[in-house]
């Protein structure tokens, strides 16, 4: 079979011939269009073009895409294009091909928006995220009011799986690490109280610390890892499935049903866990006082108990309160707020954490400066 060929000639009435050859496919070594177009402008004159197939042997689509480019370029130049020697069925793809044009704008076009575009769009998004943070905060809160009067609806057996999933199941990371920070607590502390001969004022270092700040804040951070994702996931993952929508269509109120039993739960677990996350700080601490620095664990526990307050203990309690609230309903807020794709959720639970984490980083701040208001 041979191979595809252009040649372009003049005809005596002014016109120029194509004559297409041989086989016109993909697989073939064919003609470049922009030849066809050098050959086509080398003649100034030309009126018109027509073409010769009698010697084509078989084509595909690589014939289609050559002819468009030439009769673009003919067009373009004014040249008349006459197709009657093409086979029928080029003509009806190429009037195909034809019959629909290209929109405008339809091709992607880039286009750097200036400042105050990328300012305003900033400002209109801030303004709707806090207005839908807002919104499901206050419906959280009448789902929470309506359970002391016996009107939600959620089950009981779905507030004992939260209970367990950030609970029992949490246990090993906050042991590890609260003892680790409890560790290095005492171990920064003991370096600079070594050059003072105040090495036993470790105990006070390391048990205030974990019992007012510290046990809170990593415990709290721990769950926004854990189990704020965790909503996030579980919750995005039944908005894409409509599983939320199925819910609302069936008169549940997805807050009382899938919101208030998790907020529930943490908020309930995490002064416990706070507890646990400050006896192992200051078991970590005590590994350090006894094994590096030489202290006697009595002695140890004993200046403990002396540094540490009950005023100490309640706020470290209620912060963990917080941080479980704030940990739970940014959680759920993020999933509620998913999209419908499976990209949707990565991003809703990522967001999930990084809201979960602020928040706490803000409460912190905000209890740090009560707390200095109220001297306690």
């Amino acid at each position: 079979m041979a191979q595809g060929k252009l040649e372009i000639g003049k005809t005596s009435e002014g016109k120029l011939l194509v004559t297409l050859s041989g086989s016109w496919q993909v697989t073939w070594d064919l003609p470049s269009p922009m030849q066809a177009q050098n050959d086509i402008d080398s003649f100034p004159e030309t009126t018109g073009v027509a073409f010769d197939t009698e010697k084509l042997e078989i084509w595909d689509s690589s014939l289609l895409t050559f002819l468009q480019v030439v009769i673009g370029h003919c067009t373009m130049r004014g040249i008349a294009v006459h197709r009657e020697g093409l086979p029928n069925g080029v003509n009806r793809l190429l009037d195909l091909a034809g019959a629909v044009p290209e929109q405008k704008g339809a091709s992607k076009e880039t286009r750097r928006s200036s400042f105050l575009d990328q300012a305003g769009e900033a400002a209109i998004t801030l303004w709707r995220s806090n207005t839908e943070m807002l919104t499901f905060i206050g419906e959280s809160f009448v789902a929470f009011m309506r359970l002391f009067s016996g009107k939600s609806r959620f089950r009981g057996s779905d507030l004992l799986t939260a209970i367990q999933e950030c609970s029992a199941e949490a246990l090993p990371i906050v042991s590890l690490i609260s003892l680790l920070v409890g560790l290095i607590l005492a171990f920064v502390g003991s370096i600079q109280l070594k050059l003072f001969g105040a090495q036993i004022f470790v105990a006070d270092l390391v048990g205030i610390g974990m019992v007012r700040a510290m046990g809170a804040i990593m415990t709290g951070i721990i769950m926004a890892g854990r189990t704020g994702a965790s909503y996030a996931a579980t919750i995005g993952t039944m908005q894409v499935n409509e599983e939320i929508d199925a819910l609302q269509t069936t008169g549940v109120s997805p807050i009382d049903f899938l919101v208030l039993p998790r907020m529930l739960a943490l908020s309930i677990i995490m002064p416990l866990l706070v507890i646990y996350a400050d006896l192992m700080g200051i078991l970590g601490g005590l590994i350090v006082g006894v094994f590096i620095l030489g202290l006697n664990p009595v002695e140890y526990y004993n200046e403990t108990i002396k540094a540490v307050s009950l005023t100490n203990f309640w706020i470290g309690l209620v912060s963990g309160l917080v941080y479980g609230t704030l940990v739970a309903l940014s959680g759920c807020m993020r999933g509620m707020q998913c999209g419908r794709s499976a990209s949707a959720v990565g991003e809703a639970t990522t967001s999930a954490v990084v809201t979960g984490i602020v928040s706490i980083i803000v409460a912190t701040a905000v209890i740090t400066v009560l707390c200095n208001i109220l001297a306690i």
